[in-house]
């Protein structure tokens, strides 16, 4: 396998979507010197780390291969959502049957688009795609986009407070600074994205997935979780106090440090990363919960683990 073409390919996407090598490796939780590494032919990407560069990039995993597509063959890049775990995969998809442009394909299909300090406040739009799009400080407010998908889009300080995001997937997105007040988040899919220093305040997730995704910097307040999925995500030092969890799962979830004073628990499942080990029964014995109400199961739970639950309280 050419390494240096490979490198070169990931090169071109990166500098075409107008991404920095530190943004790439922030998306990816890589440091921007392997990025650089890859792109000088030093080193290759293993095949998991390629799909999800083939995601963030806009890019079919053809992309990459040495033998591409010829040139007389133009994909058009079309999302599909896999449910059972939320990540967006791209699937290519010919249409050499239309010689123009469809309007209504226009007016869902944003993809690609330099959409930065757009105005989307108040607008109802179910089932829109925004791959690969810059959306940098749009203003999402109020707006209904149902059903919509954000997939390797620069969405940095955008603005969904009172936004309805039932049933959307943003994946491999850049969120850093964005907001998220009273949020609608319905069946919302949040999977590998950067979320530094984005707000979720006053929001109720209900059936949520927040996956694979760093969360250390990401403010949590007032909220109500109910069903929500927190596996393989980092919440080290995350302060959740007085929030409530109901049907939680924060399994395979990084928890050192992290803060439940006075929040309240019920059938809430903290399953370690590994086999239980002292490092995990070391970590979990880090976590606060003081003032916290919990339900028996989820006691006997956190208990067997090692967790202080001297200051909890059962419900």
């Amino acid at each position: 396998m050419d390494t240096k073409m490979i490198g070169s390919k990931i090169a071109g996407a990166r500098k075409g979507k107008n991404m920095s090598q530190a943004q790439l490796g922030q998306l990816l939780f890589i440091s921007p010197q392997a990025v650089g590494k890859w792109e000088r032919g030093e080193s290759i990407p293993d095949i998991a780390t390629v799909n999800r560069l083939a995601e963030i990039l806009g890019v079919d995993l053809n992309y990459f291969s040495e033998n591409p597509q010829p040139a007389n063959e133009e994909p058009d890049l079309k999302p599909a959502v896999n449910d059972k775990d939320g990540i967006v995969q791209m699937e290519q998809k010919m249409d050499t049957h239309s010689n123009a442009p469809d309007e209504g394909q226009l007016l869902t299909n944003f993809s690609g688009s330099n959409l930065s300090k757009s105005d989307f406040a108040g607008i109802t739009a179910h089932n829109r795609k925004f791959n690969g799009s810059a959306l940098q400080g749009s203003d999402f407010a109020g707006a209904d986009f149902t059903g919509s998908l954000f997939t390797g889009s620069d969405i940095r300080e955008g603005n969904f407070d009172g936004t309805n995001l039932t049933d959307c997937t943003l994946s491999a997105n850049n969120l850093t600074g964005a907001s998220f007040k009273n949020t609608i988040l319905i069946r919302t899919v949040f999977n590998s994205s950067a979320l530094d220093g984005a707000k979720f305040i006053d929001a109720e997730l209900l059936n949520a997935k927040l996956t694979k995704t760093d969360l250390r910097n990401t403010s949590f307040k007032n909220g109500i979780f109910k069903g929500v999925d927190f596996r393989y995500s980092d919440l080290r030092n995350v302060c959740l106090d007085g929030q409530t969890f109901i049907g939680v799962k924060f399994d395979k979830t990084a928890l050192n440090e992290t803060t439940f004073n006075g929040a309240t628990f019920k059938n809430v499942s903290f399953r370690p990363t590994f086999a239980l080990t002292n490092k995990y029964h070391n970590a979990i014995k880090t976590i606060n919960f003081d003032g916290a109400m919990m339900d028996k199961l989820t006691y006997a739970e956190l208990k067997g683990l090692g967790a202080n639950l001297e200051k909890a309280t059962v419900i």
